[in-house]
């Protein structure tokens, strides 16, 4: 349990910061799962917009640390693969 006013403050930031990142990586997961439905679907045209939507998510997710860069140079380097095989 924590004692002093700091770490009383860390606990309650530490909390706020874990919901707005919780959502950050649901909305993130939300992009890219369209992708990959339209890529199931066969749609190359929805899956290449629904891309170009996606990326700059994904970019902002690593700049506000959400996610590491690797992961979504990973994620972005997948889904393109994947609508090139269309």
């Amino acid at each position: 349990m924590a004692n002093t006013p700091q770490a009383k403050k860390r606990i309650r930031r530490n909390d706020k910061r874990a919901e707005i990142n919780g959502a950050r990586r649901s909305r993130i997961r939300g992009f890219v799962k369209k992708v990959e439905t339209a890529c199931t679907e066969g749609d190359k045209q929805a899956a290449q917009d629904a891309l170009k939507v996606a990326q700059p998510e994904i970019a902002k997710g690593v700049a506000k640390g959400v996610i590491h860069k690797n992961t979504a140079s990973r994620k972005m380097s997948r889904l393109s693969k994947r609508i090139a095989a269309l």
